[in-house]
Formats: C-alpha cells, structure tokens, sequence
C-alpha cells in the first residue's frame, strides 16, 4: 500500500495536466497515465512483501504450523547446523526464486526499464 501511494503520488503534477489538458477522464488519466507510471514503485512493494512472507513463514513451526522452520527449530534446539541448514538453505532459495520470478515479470511489465 505504501509503494502503491508513494508511486502515485510521484506522478508529475505536469503529466496530470497534460493528461487533463488531452481531455481524459480522471478514469482514463489514473489507467493511462498514473498507474504506468507508477508501476515500478508498485511492483517493488509487491516484491517486497512476498521476499518478507516467505522469510517469515518459517516463524510458523513456532506455533506449530509446519515447513522449514521445524527444521530450523529442531537445529537450534539440538545444537544441530546440517539439521539447522536443512530448513535455513531451502527457505533461502525460496525467497531468492521468488524474487527472481518476480523480477521476471516486472521486467515484462514495465519494459521501459529494462535497461
């Protein structure tokens, strides 16, 4: 949500009255206009945001719940690194594949900045 505000509110004030001087809706101007332009800073917050869930969802062997984190609980109770790096490693590469396919397609959305 706050990438999402802080993109749309980057937007120019000169492109907004572009956009009104085109004669577009405000509808069209945040579609056309807003939203594009915006785009970089949204999908940020996104990619942000499931790097950071799917760190955290390794917190959730703590209330029972499984995954990863048993491992790692289990690790750190017995001492154990190989056992410890049996949870830590996966769940690292999860997130890095995550933010990899996420790179993925925001590179097929904003092709503007690809380079």
């Amino acid at each position: 949500m706050r990438n999402t505000h802080a993109g749309l509110v980057g937007v120019g004030d000169g492109l907004k009255s572009a956009a009104l001087a085109l004669g577009l809706s405000a509808r069209e101007r945040l579609l056309r206009i807003e939203l594009p332009l915006a785009a970089p800073a949204i999908l940020a917050g996104i990619k942000t945001s499931a790097v950071i869930n799917v760190g955290t969802a390794t917190i959730a062997a703590f209330v029972g719940a499984g995954g990863y984190g048993e491992r790692i609980a289990a690790g750190l109770a017995t001492n154990d690194s190989m056992l410890l790096l049996a949870g830590a490693v996966p769940a690292a590469v999860l997130a890095l594949v995550t933010q990899g396919v996420l790179d993925l397609l925001e590179r097929r959305a904003v092709p503007w900045r690809r380079a």
